[in-house]
């Protein structure tokens, strides 16, 4: 599920959502990884929570420049605490 309305356009909101999510924020039980990803059928950047079978759990838009310059950030999760 990815909501049109929520979309990521700094690195900071971008830290901020990973901390969320790493911290259990949304609720999810089986959160096991965060990529970034485009979207099929448009190719529009977002970020995926996916759970232990690699489906996607939620997803948030993301700008190209997030898209592009986050990628370390996703892997490596966020370094300032929860």
């Amino acid at each position: 599920m990815i909501n049109d309305n929520d979309v990521i356009d700094t690195l900071e909101e971008l830290d901020a959502f990973i901390r969320l999510v790493e911290s259990g924020g949304l609720g999810f039980k089986n959160v096991s990884g965060l990529a970034l990803a485009t979207h099929n059928s448009n190719n529009r950047p977002f970020i995926a929570v996916l759970d232990d079978a690699h489906q996607l759990l939620i997803g948030r838009w993301v700008t190209q420049d997030v898209y592009e310059n986050g990628k370390e950030l996703v892997r490596g999760g966020s370094k300032k605490p929860h």
